[in-house]
């Protein structure tokens, strides 16, 4: 399954991360862009550290699981 991570630096100074599954593939840079500076302007999401205050990075992880026969 892929996710899309976006990653945020808090009041704390400390990276916060949120998944988004199945994201829309493939990835546009400038609508990751906008919606990340949406979620700061609006206070959209909150973290225990405090706010959001800017833009870590985003970023696309592929993780794939195989199962180990017993």
């Amino acid at each position: 399954m892929r996710k899309l991570e976006l990653k945020f630096l808090n009041a704390e100074g400390k990276i916060v991360t949120y998944s988004v599954d199945h994201p829309t593939e493939p990835a546009d840079a400038e609508t990751i862009q906008e919606a990340m500076d949406t979620i700061l302007r609006e206070n959209a999401l909150y973290s225990t550290g405090g706010e959001l205050m800017e833009i870590h990075s985003a970023r696309i992880v592929e993780r794939t699981v195989e199962e180990i026969e017993l």
